[in-house]
């Protein structure tokens, strides 16, 4: 760990604490709901369920906790050689000059990074209904872009 000149230790990762709070909470709740229901219903009712009813209700349950779990991983690292971005499923990684900007208006869902090739790239680890938390993070991303 070493530190930047403008006192954020790196490496320092960021991740967004209302998504993963609700992702986790939900997550448990439905697969506790879900339990719960199957195990109440009586035999004659299981025994009406076929196998596609079943098979689809385990994909349709595996995909809603896929994408949960894809918004639950976002996260941002920055480190001395750049910053790594994961954004559900998708990695990408930055070196700092690449970086020009990054912003988060009042009222936006998650922080941009402006960069030199004149596209965007969403920051979803940084999330404006963190609040304050989300403000904090951004100053210091600012801080170490430049």
């Amino acid at each position: 760990m070493s530190p930047s000149a403008d006192g954020v230790t790196l490496p320092k990762t960021w991740r967004p604490f209302g998504v993963r709070a609700a992702g986790g909470i939900f997550g448990l709740a439905l697969i506790i709901i879900l339990i719960a229901a199957w195990i109440s219903f009586p035999a004659s009712v299981k025994e009406q369920f076929n196998m596609w009813q079943r098979v689809t209700t385990v994909v349709l349950f595996g995909g809603f906790l896929a994408v949960e779990w894809g918004l639950m991983r976002c996260r941002a690292t920055a480190t001395a050689a750049g910053l790594t971005v994961v954004n559900g499923y998708k990695v990408r990684q930055f070196e700092w000059a690449q970086i020009v900007a990054a912003r988060m208006p009042v009222g936006a869902p998650w922080l941009t990074l402006d960069l030199d090739d004149g596209t965007t790239c969403a920051v979803m680890a940084i999330q404006g209904s963190d609040g304050l938390r989300a403000k904090r993070a951004c100053a210091d991303l600012k801080s170490l872009i430049g």
